[in-house]
């Protein structure tokens, strides 16, 4: 089946957060700010959703759910729901997920705000790789627990985890670590970990007896000929770790409002339950079904496209913005993009998401957003029509060359 996703959707006027929102997200100290362009001009390349249309096998199905007419109160009683998210990852990745130890939660930021008071003391500190995702802090600090960073070290684009300044920082009795939240694949640098890698990581966290919250909802989406590993498989037994999924950014439904979480403590499983009630949008129940079930050829159609927007960018870098250093991601639709040459163009600019703002009318997230090790740095969201993506880099690059 061939799908478009070349075709431009207006987004103006859906409450989005990408077209309404970015003023008040990026700029808070500067709502007011006069920009130059007007908000229509602008080309959003901030936050993760996606300009592509949802799956029309989704769509469908929501509408298919509308025409039952009553939106009652609604919890997951068919059987079959669970068996295609069993079917998903036992095909794809090799993983066996045992869904009555699964939960669902609105979204992987709201659970780990939700989980982190119910594995942690209140003295406990939270240890995260860096640059971050920045709701892994927020989950830190929004507990009022400490979080502690360990820089990735770069290799000319290619990010690796220090385990040396892994393992000194959680044996550091003064730190009182009892947590490391895990990107995998990495946000924003687009890292697929190896299974080394995350055996290395797995061997430190259960010698300090530290729980880990993997978060793998970027798993889908890896460049052609990649291949996923799952901490579930890594570290099959251990009973402190949290695995947090979702369909949102594999099928472009982050409004849906469904992830899923696999809590293997039976105690904190059972506090969980205690406290959050599993009621959901019938809507989203239908559509994350629908999407796990029909979604699969869209997805494959998808990746390569981002591939070949990957592609355009980097022989766009290369020869427009010569000084840039861009490495094609192992994974997402996120491209990490170090502009540390262009630094003197910045002038009085506070940093490079203003400068872009005010200068050339594209709105993205830099570095500095991404908690820390990641000055001069920008991220932009890849996923739209290459149109768009084209219009944006020669705007980018004007801005930086003028």
């Amino acid at each position: 089946m061939q799908y478009d996703f070349d075709e431009m959707i207006d987004r103006e006027n859906t409450n989005s957060v990408s077209v309404d929102g970015w003023r008040a997200r990026i700029f808070k100290r500067h709502q007011h700010e006069h920009f130059p362009f007007d908000d229509i001009g602008y080309i959003r390349m901030w936050v993760a959703d996606m300009d592509f249309a949802t799956p029309e096998v989704v769509l469908d199905a929501i509408r298919d759910r509308l025409n039952k007419r009553i939106l009652g109160y609604t919890q997951v009683y068919e059987q079959k729901y669970y068996d295609v998210l069993q079917s998903w990852f036992q095909r794809r990745y090799g993983v066996t997920i045992d869904t009555s130890k699964m939960v669902f939660s609105p979204g992987v930021v709201p659970a780990l705000k939700q989980l982190v008071p119910l594995i942690m003391k209140d003295d406990e500190s939270i240890l995260i790789s860096t640059p971050s995702y920045t709701p892994f802090k927020v989950a830190g600090d929004y507990n009022q627990r400490r979080v502690l960073y360990s820089a990735l070290v770069n290799h000319n684009g290619y990010y690796e985890m220090d385990f040396a300044d892994l393992e000194a920082k959680i044996a550091d009795p003064q730190n009182h670590i009892s947590l490391f939240i895990l990107c995998n694949p990495h946000n924003p640098t687009g890292r697929v970990w190896s299974e080394e890698e995350l055996t290395r990581l797995a061997q430190i966290c259960v010698k300090y007896d530290i729980w880990i919250i993997a978060d793998e909802i970027h798993c889908d989406l890896l460049r052609s000929g990649l291949q996923h590993h799952s901490m579930a498989n890594i570290m099959p037994d251990y009973q402190k770790l949290i695995l947090c999924t979702a369909p949102s950014k594999t099928f472009n439904l982050a409004g849906n409002l469904v992830s899923h979480i696999f809590i293997r403590d039976s105690s904190v499983l059972a506090r969980w339950k205690n406290r959050y009630a599993d009621m959901h949008s019938p809507l989203s129940v239908a559509a994350a079904q629908a999407a796990y079930e029909k979604g699969e050829d869209w997805l494959e159609a998808l990746k390569r496209y981002l591939d070949d927007n990957l592609a355009f960018m980097a022989e766009f870098v290369q020869t427009k913005l010569p000084l840039a250093k861009f490495t094609k991601p192992e994974a997402t639709y996120l491209a990490w993009v170090d502009l540390t040459a262009y630094q003197q163009r910045l002038g009085e600019a506070e940093g490079w998401a203003f400068f872009f703002a005010k200068n050339a009318g594209v709105v993205l997230e830099d570095g500095p957003m991404f908690v820390d090790n990641g000055q001069g740095f920008v991220r932009l969201n890849i996923a739209c029509p290459r149109s768009v993506l084209g219009k944006a880099l020669e705007r980018m690059a004007e801005a930086l060359i003028d």
